[in-house]
């Protein structure tokens, strides 16, 4: 159906794999969509601007489809010739209708959901299905209990710069949703519809008139507000929700129909949620001590502002009387605490209850030093608690009293939802975790032992003697520091932000900051210097204890080769090993997808980190500590990401062990959780995941020596093809640099943090996230691929008759398949046509035509050697609903490539039009938005 003809965007072609009356509503919907967005169009800028759009859109369809040369050339005719306010309308049209079609599609997705649920049928990835096996597999509900009571599956936001959008839009976006929600589920009659669709029109046009980009570059603080966004959109009242849920279904399987869960079947808090923004310093000199005790303030208040809303619904809700029912003397007791609340309140005693809490609470936020965030302005007189236990202990003998008398009911409202609540988020909201490079660490022990100990030459000693000196420092009780000696800049910064993290404990509990983070952690001084530190804030002292995880990153191919040496060397060090008792004899280990991949390539990245885990099992296991790893996956492929949950399940066994953390990053964040009921769900994936791969994979058969043979010559060919690429060509820093975004990515107010290291344009100095968005946005996606071709080809060469074995390693290696899973949808998004635009911006001919020809030559041999493994006919031939949604998006993402290309000609041609840079700029966001996890 044409644009032009319907006066809506074009709807998504037909398949014959959606003959389901909710695949044909997800079509309608779109369809529905788009006429919308068409006739915004029309009406905000008229005929010729639609029918451009149109034209734009056929003419892309038929290059995509063709490579057709008659089609680049129209294409570029027509772009080259558009007023710059042209540009920008056809950019905006393109990039609204991905963000639409988004939202249609997770709506689509949940309907599903739904439908299987009520057909009995609970999908994989849901915490019912996760139960339902563990059952059938002979797992005790008494089992499940203490695999809750000692869990954790906790998703960690961070503050990437690959979430272009803006909270204005995302907020419009939501009540999108809503509005479709509603058109489905409630049944309206003809008025409520007209309603409904009324708001969508007015929806969509302040859409379309509200500036999609950022006009000033992001603060630390300012992230941290968009991060605390979430806790409003999904986590602080859905969170509460899975925890019902799931108790529900115990209470069920337990005591048959009709059980009421009460306090003893309540489990244990094992999804809690995690967060970098503001306390993430690692090459962003922006996050000091004092963000991030703005960072925690903030978060404080989201989180008591939250309860003092819930506490004031409360007092509404518990309108009982004691002239109908008793009430226990503990409740009684706690209304005493406020003499003040009168005689008619105390004859309504759960409102009474409620008021004292809010009370005390209120009195609270003086001692979190947040009163003037959450508007409190005279300090109530009554006792502040000292700990949201103490909370949880009050909110208790409400719960307590009415199921005592007759009000069980009532109990598992909203006061359920509440209680829950503070015990996931206490007084700090989210776990903070304090991250910083091992090289910063190395330079402030340096300093501070050079000022006390003058000819000390910390830099210049060797390992063990390193070793020696801090281990002989940690058992020392005075300080290493002190306050007559003057610091650098950089040491008295580090010490102000430990210290920060000290005080942060004292005020708000030692749940707020768990985890210390060394980033390139190469050693095991590294560990040390990071302990020694601490010790002189009072977060480790020289007895063996640590109030915090001390937690090495290891993120560069050689870094993941090295871990179980250095952590085998860390747990033979008594001084260390009692650290680590200290926190339960459990360590954490993170482990870095994203700087892996961009130093020796995805296939060599995925294997080096899943032997990484083999080995650090094994570690573990001998000295009887718990791992917790910690997964650095970023959005895309070629940072780690892909679905989380067969990411899970495709851990070696012994992997998770009821632990696991995983970062949430960049455009993921908004699309896993601006939505309430796809943020759930997305919440439940981690948790099923983490409960099947802990009591039903743990003990998952090793695989065959043979696989592992197999894919390290895969692994090492791989990594020799990549880093010839990347590392080893002449100049291809100048294609790079050339022929994608990159430069033009630093303009976008999209992030607080550098782009790069160091201010030069070396691919190591550069991070991984815009390495791997740039790569995304001229639609090679070559971090997420490149190389496999090259390693299945040498492999063949060697084994003519091997294509069975690796064909038998996709069926029943679940990481082999999970890696070439991943790969199938990476270079289903990929355009070898469009990335050819591309490579025509570098200007040295020579140079764009060697490159480009190896690029494309590898991208055909990985295409063609994942179909003949896989047994495919053509990609995502296993996964229909990704293929269409995917295929349906190009007719909309292309146009942007097209345009994107003309403008960064334009741009690098010096042309002067600020609209030309802010086109370059709206295209990124369009693009980003329809490729959904680019960063």
């Amino acid at each position: 159906m044409s644009l032009a003809l319907s006066g809506a965007m074009p709807a998504p072609a037909s398949d014959p794999e959606a003959d389901t009356d909710i695949d044909l509503s997800l079509r309608d919907e779109i369809r529905m969509l788009g006429r919308v967005l068409g006739d915004t169009l029309r009406d905000q800028e008229g005929d010729a601007i639609f029918d451009l759009v149109e034209r734009v859109r056929r003419v892309s369809t038929r290059f995509h489809r063709e490579e057709d040369e008659s089609a680049r050339h129209e294409l570029e005719t027509i772009l080259a010739s558009l007023p710059a306010d042209h540009t920008i309308s056809i950019v905006r049209a393109f990039s609204y209708f991905s963000h639409l079609a988004n939202i249609a599609e997770d709506q689509h997705n949940l309907r599903r959901a739904r439908a299987e649920t009520a057909n009995g049928h609970a999908a994989a990835g849901t915490l019912a299905h996760a139960l339902a096996d563990a059952l059938k597999a002979g797992v005790s509900t008494a089992e499940l209990r203490r695999f809750f009571a000692g869990a954790l599956a906790s998703p960690v936001l961070t503050a990437h710069p690959t979430e272009v959008r803006r909270r204005a839009t995302l907020t419009h976006e939501m009540r999108i949703a809503q509005l479709l929600a509603e058109r489905t589920r409630i049944d309206p009659t003809p008025e409520e519809l007209a309603d409904i669709d009324e708001e969508l029109r007015r929806r969509v046009v302040t859409l379309w008139q509200t500036n999609l980009l950022r006009r000033t570059k992001l603060t630390v603080l300012d992230e941290v507000t968009n991060g605390l966004a979430y806790y409003d959109y999904t986590f602080l009242r859905q969170l509460p929700r899975v925890y019902a849920a799931l108790e529900d279904k115990l209470a069920l399987l337990e005591g048959g129909e009709g059980a009421v869960p009460g306090p003893p079947d309540e489990i244990g808090s094992f999804l809690r949620i995690g967060s970098w923004i503001g306390g993430d310093r690692d090459g962003n000199p922006f996050v000091t001590a004092a963000v991030t005790a703005q960072t925690m303030r903030r978060q404080s208040s989201t989180a008591i502002s939250f309860y003092l809303d819930e506490l004031k619904a409360l007092g509404s809700e518990l309108s009982i009387s004691t002239i109908r029912v008793d009430v226990s003397d503990e409740l009684l007791a706690l209304i005493d605490q406020m003499p003040a609340i009168s005689q008619a309140r105390r004859n309504e005693p759960y409102r009474a209850a409620a008021q004292v809490i809010a009370e005390r609470l209120r009195a609270t936020t003086f001692q979190l030093e947040i009163a003037d965030l959450v508007g409190v302005t005279a300090k109530p007189p009554v006792e502040p608690y000292a700990s949201a236990a103490e909370l949880k202990a009050d909110l208790d003998i409400i719960d307590q009293s009415l199921r005592k008398h007759r009000s069980a009911a009532i109990a598992r409202g909203k006061l359920r939802s509440l209680r829950r609540a503070v015990d996931c988020f206490g007084f700090h909201l989210a776990i903070l975790d304090s991250r910083q490079n091992s090289d910063v660490h190395e330079r402030c022990v340096a300093e501070l032992f050079e000022i006390a100990a003058p000819g000390t030459n910390y830099k210049e000693l060797g390992e063990g003697a390193r070793i020696s000196l801090l281990l002989r420092e940690l058992a020392t009780a005075r300080p290493l520091t002190s306050p007559f000696a003057t610091y650098s800049d950089e040491t008295v910064g580090e010490m102000d932000m430990l210290r920060t993290c000290a005080r942060i404990h004292q005020i708000y509990g030692p749940e707020a900051i768990q985890t210390c983070i060394i980033s390139k952690a190469e050693g095991v001084s590294d560990m040390l210097e990071l302990a020694l530190l601490l010790k002189e804030v009072g977060l480790v002292d020289p007895a063996g204890t640590s109030a915090v995880n001390i937690v090495p990153l290891f993120e560069t191919i050689e870094d993941l080769r090295n871990s179980a040496k250095v952590m085998e060397q860390m747990f033979r060090l008594p001084e260390y090993r009692k650290l680590v008792d200290s926190r339960g004899a459990m360590q954490e280990v993170m482990l870095g997808y994203s700087d892996s991949n961009k130093d020796g390539g995805f296939v060599t990245s995925g294997w080096e980190l899943y032997k990484a885990e083999i080995e650090l099992i094994e570690v573990f296991k001998r000295h009887g500590v718990r791992l917790r790893l910690f997964h650095g996956r970023g959005g895309s492929v070629g940072r780690g990401g892909g679905p989380s949950y067969d990411a899970i399940l495709a851990q070696p066994g012994g992997a998770v062990q009821g632990l696991i953390r995983i970062t949430e990053q960049g455009e993921i964040i908004s699309s896993k959780y601006s939505n309430p009921a796809v943020g759930r769900a997305n919440l439940e994936i981690l948790a099923s995941a983490t409960l099947e791969a802990t009591l039903l994979s743990g003990d998952a058969k090793a695989p065959r020596e043979e696989y592992l043979t197999v894919m390290e010559a895969l692994s090492d060919a791989a990594f020799k093809a990549y880093r010839a690429l990347v590392y080893e060509t002449p100049r291809f820093e100048d294609y790079f640099w050339e022929s994608t975004v990159i430069n033009e990515i630093a303009t976008l107010n999209i992030g607080s943090r550098p782009a790069s290291r160091k201010k030069t344009r070396r691919i190591e100095d550069l991070r991984a996230i815009p390495w791997v968005f740039s790569w995304a946005q001229c639609r090679l996606m070559l971090p997420g691929w490149y190389g496999f071709g090259t390693a299945i080809g040498s492999w063949l060469e060697k084994h003519p008759d091997g294509l069975p074995l690796l064909q038998e390693m996709y069926r029943e290696w679940p990481f082999f398949r999970t890696q070439l899973s991943n790969m199938d949808m990476v270079l289903s998004k990929s355009s070898i046509a469009i990335a050819s635009r591309y490579a025509e911006l570098v200007e040295d001919v020579e140079l764009r035509d060697s490159i480009f020809g190896r690029i494309r030559a590898e991208h055909s041999a990985a295409i063609k050697s994942l179909l003949a493994i896989s047994q495919q006919d053509k990609l995502l031939a296993s996964n229909p609903m990704l293929d269409r949604s995917i295929r349906n998006r190009f007719p909309y993402i292309d146009p942007l490539n097209h345009v994107q290309v003309g403008l960064l000609r334009a741009y690098r041609g010096n042309d002067t039009d600020e609209k030309v840079l802010q086109g370059i700029q709206l295209t990124i966001n369009g693009i980003s938005a329809g490729l959904r996890n680019s960063g």
